[in-house]
């Protein structure tokens, strides 16, 4: 899974990624393959060299929040490097391994979509039908929900709200997490409309977890076992579904304390435990479009699909580069295709470890690296990226892929024009945990500040941006620029839309070798006042009473709660701020009214800064008022 939260770029580093533990252990050095099927030549020395010289650079970044790390590259079907460095138990002292097994979250997601193919060479599955002829028990509060079909779930399209959190990350085994969530979905309703835009979304895959279950007559993990992992002899590779027996698990490390194993509830969406050697073997599948060691595992059209731009259909589409296949993050990576080169990639994120899996199907490169750092929704996930891209790159030079690197993005802002009236762009922007505001200045420039609970705080260290020529506003020759952008147009139900989004631009992922644009927040229009049922809840804290004391954030955080208010700069918005992630860190929303007990989702913004939207609503158990959020129910409110 991945729940990094959505922050500006240029906002303080909350902890680094790479700060691996000490201790290493190095794998025999295979030699790599041509393209042709030879040996190679290429030792993939230098690269190697580099990304150890890195890694060992980042040992001593945080040593009281990372504990392991694992990485292993493969040439055709040779494993060129493998190395696990750090502890497996910091308490025992207890060397990682190659054989050591970590959580990697979302890159759990790809095995999702080749379940869901396997299905579909079966004849059982078609990516383009509703999903209800397979789950005719699913429903929701919008009628469209029946258009959604296993494509939107694949591609982040469906217009689920994004992730129920209830018991996701625990420290022990939890059953019926996809059930739960299937049950939340029937009292909430679509944030957009089915294949509108695409923005990531955990809940879709755990539906896809639900549709395999119905077509297999099998649980998911079972059927992931019998015809992925079992077929490509992943034999370090599984779902915790219950304590393990024998093997080697990193565990959890974070503030100078060892937590026990740490269990991942929605399989589909982030439940895999494997070692980057095994995600090699999976690799090899893609490479080899779908067999493996001459064993037929999925058809060349399935991976194929896979591997196909999911976002040419999309309805509202301002982040371009942002290119979503089926499972995977991008199938036309960045920093990969500025050098000319396509790679499929997915990255993930638990409460406590990371990981980022690539394949490059025409060079036929694969890269996993596995990390336990800290509490990873407080880590800097750029430098996982930037690691993983920097030994990508470095390899094609080495074996003669590619003549160079690519030149790092320049950030030399241009002349300055004339600036755009700003009235129309100030107010308040939302998106899924931190509303902003633009403040235009007496200059022409404007300033950025987000709410911090109590207050605007400035961003960027209380910058300004002014206007430059090539349409961009910029704050001297900083890495990170802003523009408003307005999309409008006419729905699939025939209802026009127009929405401003403030849009930034910059060297977000990897190693800033590319810029990337996506939409950061949208400008939300004043409502009429709240009512009275709603004035009386503003100020009130709700506690959830119905997770378990074994998960992650009641561990280390007590028990959630949820605190409505509201701001004074925007009337008619309903301020919920939760602390139920699994970080412990509060995020804030903008919410609806949609009637006197019930208010919904308010923003509708692709890619990132969309996703994990709330719907709320009250009822009266007995003489006290109970609050449901997604899948969470909070007890009765106190002043």
């Amino acid at each position: 899974m991945k729940y990094c939260p959505f922050t500006s770029p240029q906002s303080s580093s909350r902890r680094q990624f790479l700060g691996y533990g000490a201790a290493g252990m190095l794998a025999t050095v295979l030699p790599g393959c041509d393209a042709d099927g030879g040996q190679s030549r290429t030792t993939y020395s230098q690269t190697i060299e580099w990304g150890r010289t890195e890694i060992a650079r980042a040992l001593a970044g945080d040593p009281g929040n990372v504990a392991a790390v694992s990485i292993a590259l493969l040439k055709n079907d040779s494993v060129v490097w493998q190395q696990a460095f750090g502890r497996t138990s910091v308490q025992d002292n207890a060397a990682a391994t190659i054989q050591t097994r970590f959580n990697i979250g979302s890159v759990s997601k790809v095995l999702a979509a080749l379940a869901t193919m396997i299905l579909r060479d079966r004849g059982l599955l078609d990516l383009d039908v509703p999903v209800v002829r397979y789950l005719p028990g699913f429903t929701m509060l919008s009628p469209e929900y029946a258009r959604i079909t296993t494509r939107h779930l694949l591609s982040h399209s469906s217009g689920l709200p994004g992730t129920s959190m209830r018991n996701a990350f625990t420290f022990e085994p939890i059953p019926g997490y996809a059930v739960n969530a299937e049950a939340a979905l029937a009292d909430q309703h679509l944030k957009h409309l089915p294949g509108m835009l695409a923005v990531y979304c955990n809940d879709g895959f755990t539906m896809i977890e639900r549709v395999v279950a119905a077509l297999a007559k099998q649980d998911y993990a079972s059927f992931i076992q019998a015809n992925v992992l079992d077929p490509l002899g992943m034999a370090d590779s599984g779902f915790l579904t219950k304590e393990p027996v024998g093997g080697s698990f990193a565990l959890p490390y974070s503030g100078g304390r060892q937590y026990p194993q740490e269990f991942v509830s929605p399989l589909a969406t982030g439940g895999l435990t494997t070692t980057p050697g095994d995600m090699m073997k999976l690799a090899r599948l893609f490479l080899e479009r779908g067999i493996y060691q001459s064993r037929h595992i999925v058809s060349a059209d399935g991976i194929a699909q896979m591997g196909t731009d999911q976002t040419r259909s999309l309805i509202i589409n301002p982040a371009p580069q942002w290119v979503w296949g089926l499972g995977w993050d991008s199938v036309r990576h960045p920093g990969l295709a500025a050098a000319g080169v396509q790679a499929w990639q997915k990255n993930g994120a638990t409460a406590f470890f990371s990981s980022d899996f690539y394949v490059l199907p025409d060079q036929r490169l694969a890269l996993a690296v596995i990390g336990n750092t800290g509490d990873s929704q407080r880590s800097d996930t750029y430098r996982a990226g930037a690691l993983a891209e920097g030994v990508l790159l470095r390899a094609l030079v080495e074996e003669g892929s590619i003549r160079t690197l690519p030149p790092l993005i320049a950030h030399t802002a241009p002349p300055v024009a004339v600036s755009p009236d700003l009235t129309d762009v100030v107010g308040v922007y939302a998106n899924y945990n931190q509303p902003m505001r633009v403040t235009a200045n007496q200059d022409g420039s404007f300033s950025l500040s987000s709410w911090n609970g109590s207050d605007w705080q400035a961003m960027n260290g209380g910058v300004s941006y002014s206007y430059r020529s090539d349409g961009w506003w910029w704050s001297g020759d900083a890495p990170i620029s802003y523009r408003f952008e307005v999309v409008s147009g006419t729905d699939t139900n025939g209802q026009a839309y127009r929405y401003r989004y403030l849009m930034l631009r910059g060297p977000l992922f990897g190693a800033g070798y590319n810029e990337t644009t996506l939409p950061m927040g949208q400008q939300l229009l004043p409502l009429a006042p709240l009512n009275a049922a709603w004035q009386t809840r503003l100020g009130k804290t709700w506690t959830v009473i119905n997770e378990s004391p074994a998960t992650v954030p009641s561990t280390l955080n007590g028990t959630p709660y949820a605190t409505l208010n509201s701001l004074p700069e925007l009337p008619g918005y309903i301020l919920v701020r939760n602390s139920s992630y699994d970080d412990g860190s509060p995020e804030y929303q903008l919410l609806a009214p949609l009637t006197d007990d019930r208010a919904g989702m308010a923003v509708k913004i692709p890619a990132n800064a969309g996703r994990d939207l709330y719907e709320l609503h009250f009822t009266v158990v007995g003489d006290k008022e109970t609050l449901t959020i997604g899948s969470w129910v909070y007890g009765a409110s106190v002043g």
